[in-house]
């Protein structure tokens, strides 16, 4: 069959002017998108440390092998690169499956050797894979309970082109030159089985302070409040698996950073400078979205980003957040957000919240949008997709 001809490319040749410019200029950060990581080891060897920000470049990347795959619980590494795949339509139930078997096979032997490389650990260079809603029933298989599509959400502005995928592919590491190689040799092991749908890189703004928490183009910080180790194995995991949901969202860079910095503070929640609560405390204290000043005005704001996306709205249930921005041209700049959770009807709720009361939105508009299952990682002789293509 041949190749899709509509395929999203995207390559942020500008990103370093933008993030100078973004640093020195612009004001505030999607709290939404945090980059904290946590403490010991996951149960597939995958490091974990409790920065908020991205990892030490100097962190050994986690290789590729485990009862989980790595890019998840992984210390954030300074770019991302997503790329999603559709199944040949002319591909359906057990041919289609034997099909699709036969390139996570050869995905998988490719990747082991690739992550395992000395280069590749350099670069902590990781590859995370998930399927998604529309594939299992196209190969005639049960769906994991809580695929499916998300909603339609007040504001959106979708692309077709830059949205869903049945398979959905996510490579991180500290350098774009580790990323694209491993994107051109999976693209190309997936012959006819396999099309480009859209693909998106992002990258990690360098933060003010080495090794502190990184600043979206928005200027706050990005990356607190993320659960943390043993909230992950309640909120994030589901055995060996994941959901994560991808979305394009463009910033109004320039119409926010018009705003006072006290007014900016009031629509994200927090401190510009420090990334701490508005009633004071460093970055990791919690926002108590409940407290009341003196005269009984709420201390963070009703309107605020904080508020809406807070996790006391929703029992204490976290998303394990991660934020990269993209600049595709002087029109075109963003956040990439990256979530993962255990049931992306956590994502639809907080979402639902942002878009009717979060002040921030006027600001933002999401332009692309995925969601995927997190398939549980390979082993050898056990490659991707075994549990769902057995």
């Amino acid at each position: 069959m041949p190749k899709a001809t509509n395929v999203v490319y995207d390559t942020p040749t500008r990103r370093r002017v933008l993030i100078a410019g973004a640093g020195a200029g612009a004001g505030v950060g999607l709290g939404l998108t945090a980059t904290a990581t946590m403490t010991g080891r996951t149960r597939d060897g995958d490091p974990q440390a409790d920065a908020h920000g991205p990892g030490a470049p100097g962190t050994p990347a986690p290789g590729f092998y485990g009862a989980r795959q790595a890019g998840v619980t992984t210390p954030q590494q300074a770019t991302a690169l997503l790329l999603a795949y559709d199944l040949d339509p002319a591909l359906r139930g057990a041919t289609g499956a034997r099909a699709l078997k036969a390139v996570l096979e050869a995905w998988t032997r490719a990747l082991a050797r690739t992550l395992e490389a000395e280069g590749s650990r350099a670069a902590r260079l990781t590859a995370t894979l998930g399927i998604g809603p529309a594939l299992p029933a196209r190969l005639g298989l049960p769906a994991p309970a809580a695929l499916r599509d998300l909603p339609a959400f007040p504001g959106d502005r979708l692309d077709p082109a830059r949205c869903g995928g049945d398979l959905l592919l996510q490579l991180r590491a500290d350098t774009a030159d580790a990323t694209e190689p491993a994107a051109a040799t999976l693209t190309r092991l997936a012959g006819d089985t396999l099309f480009p749908r859209w693909r998106q890189a992002g990258f990690v703004p360098p933060a003010p302070d080495a090794g502190g928490t990184p600043r979206n183009l928005f200027g706050f910080k990005d990356g607190s409040a993320n659960p943390t180790r043993q909230e992950c194995e309640r909120w994030v995991w589901s055995d060996d698996a994941t959901y994560l949901v991808v979305r394009r969202i463009h910033l109004r860079v320039e119409d926010f950073a018009r705003l006072a910095v006290r007014r900016q503070e009031e629509i994200v929640g927090r401190r510009r400078a420090s990334g701490g609560p508005l009633d004071g405390g460093p970055e990791s204290a919690d926002v108590d979205i409940f407290a009341k000043t003196p005269q009984g005005r709420y201390v963070t704001p009703l309107g605020s980003h904080v508020r809406a996306a807070s996790p006391r709205l929703d029992g204490g249930a976290r998303m394990l957040r991660r934020g990269y921005s993209y600049a595709d041209g002087p029109t075109d700049q963003g956040l990439l957000f990256l979530a993962f959770m255990r049931d992306p009807a956590l994502f639809t709720r907080v979402q639902r919240r942002m878009a009717a009361r979060d002040e921030l939105s006027g600001f933002t508009e999401a332009r692309g949008s995925a969601v995927a299952y997190v398939l549980p990682g390979a082993r050898p002789g056990r490659p991707l997709g075994a549990e769902l293509l057995a």
